[in-house]
């Protein structure tokens, strides 16, 4: 039997390669808007960052994920980010 191979994906902020699953995709649609891809399947241009604080906020001070998807960033988007990472956090304990 094959072993299935696990996608790998590279966070913007601290560049390590890690599962896909450990990952949170931010996605700009072909329309233009940004949104956090939670199924991984949208449409658009993505951009991985893993779930920790340090990421996320290395990811705001470098605009590491608005040079990745190539548009500016509102503060907002961080926030639904910081969301995120907390519930996600959350789930794991």
């Amino acid at each position: 039997m094959k072993k299935k191979k696990i996608p790998m994906r590279k966070c913007v902020a601290c560049q390590e390669m890690k599962p896909k699953k450990e990952l949170i995709r931010v996605v700009r649609t072909p329309e233009m808007e940004i949104m956090i891809d939670l199924t991984g399947k949208k449409s658009g241009r993505g951009a991985y960052l893993c779930l920790n604080e340090e990421c996320l906020h290395l990811a705001k001070k470098k605009k590491t994920l608005e040079k990745a998807l190539e548009v500016k960033l509102g503060e907002e988007i961080y926030q639904q980010l910081q969301l995120e990472l907390e519930k996600s956090n959350e789930q794991i304990r």
